[in-house]
């Protein structure tokens, strides 16, 4: 297995492999022995190649399953700025100050849109990897206020699937999703239901180029 080793004399990583009883350095990347090989003389070596996550298919959800999606969100000002700004929303409450102060708030507020985009992004890594259409959105409730510095983070429930009479390649899926600040406040609730592709569809197949030589 080739290994990444640092050239101390050029500040450069060289590759070694794994020698008993040969000539090698301490790695300070994993702490493990190699034999140094000039770079001319490196070769190619056998090595495991490990596929990255593949996203779920519509065999692996089950009606009840919840997921805890992953990553946090922090909205900034700039971020809700932009967004008001790039999907044309004239309203002063989310990017003046000094409107937004005469408010109950006192502040701006996050565009609601923008807090829909996050949670709906923040689910993709476990919903919607292998989605090819979203068919709906309903009963998109915002129960709370956001604000810049906020942080969200969202989860999500299957509430019901079936497989599709007109694409036999998919599966269609429905999912309550619900997002929460760094208080643990319900700050947005919907539900979403998409197209999936199945385990092995043929649109999923090559997708991937292979590396040239």
């Amino acid at each position: 297995m080739r290994r990444a080793v640092p050239d101390r004399g050029s500040g450069e990583a060289t590759f070694g492999e794994a020698a008993p009883g040969g000539p090698t350095t301490q790695s300070p990347l994993c702490g493990t022995a190699f034999l140094v090989k000039k770079k001319s003389e490196v070769y190619a070596h056998d090595v495991a190649v490990k596929d990255g996550w593949q996203g779920r298919f519509y065999e692996d959800f089950e009606v009840g399953d919840q997921y805890e999606h992953p990553l946090g969100r922090t909205i900034s000002e700039a971020d809700n700025t932009w967004f008001t700004l790039l999907t044309m929303n004239t309203s002063q409450m989310h990017f003046n100050r000094e409107y937004a102060a005469r408010s109950e708030f006192g502040q701006p507020l996050v565009v609601s849109t923008l807090t829909l985009a996050i949670a709906v992004g923040q689910s993709v890594t476990d919903l919607t990897q292998n989605a090819f259409a979203n068919l709906g959105w309903n009963d998109i409730r915002l129960p709370a206020p956001v604000f810049a510095g906020d942080t969200l983070w969202s989860s999500s429930t299957v509430l019901a699937k079936r497989e599709s009479a007109s694409r036999p390649h998919a599966g269609i899926v429905t999912v309550r999703t619900s997002t929460i600040n760094q208080r643990g406040v319900e700050v947005c609730t919907f539900e979403r239901t998409f197209y999936v592709y199945r385990r092995g569809a043929r649109q999923l197949r090559d997708v991937r180029p292979e590396r040239a030589e």
